[in-house]
């Protein structure tokens, strides 16, 4: 059972870029807002199934709000960005103006290049006793 009330990002598990931004969401969550899932995980497979999401055209992140919608791609990151406030609320304040298309498209690049540039696990992380009691209560 996932914790209600709470905005879950799927993430790629493997991707180390996507491994340390997930560390620093971690650490400034100060209000508890947010969940964490790997898109490799049964979990992740679930929550994408329901919302009809192909994990071949979404393989990066994905960000939920139970109930409400959910957020895919610069959308998602930007959202994310917004809960996280200081300096990363102003960065989705600015590229926020830019079209839909045009931040895709910036993403897009970087997801595509993310292994070569940051490098790539074997497997997943696994998150502490902490996380997961945080996730799941």
């Amino acid at each position: 059972m996932i914790a209600q009330g709470k905005k879950i990002i799927l993430f790629d598990g493997v991707c180390n870029l996507c491994n340390t931004w997930v560390q620093r969401i971690i650490e400034k969550d100060a209000n508890d807002i947010f969940r964490f899932a790997s898109l490799q995980s049964d979990i992740a497979k679930q929550l994408m199934n329901e919302r009809h999401l192909q994990q071949t055209s979404v393989d990066s992140i994905v960000l939920i709000v139970p109930g409400v919608a959910y957020f895919v791609k610069s959308d998602a990151a930007l959202e994310i960005a917004k809960e996280m406030g200081g300096k990363y609320r102003l960065l989705q304040m600015i590229l926020s103006v830019f079209p839909v298309s045009l931040r895709d498209r910036g993403y897009d690049f970087i997801a595509k290049n993310r292994y070569k540039w940051y490098g790539k696990m074997d497997s997943c992380m696994v998150p502490t006793t902490e996380v997961m009691s945080k996730f799941l209560g």
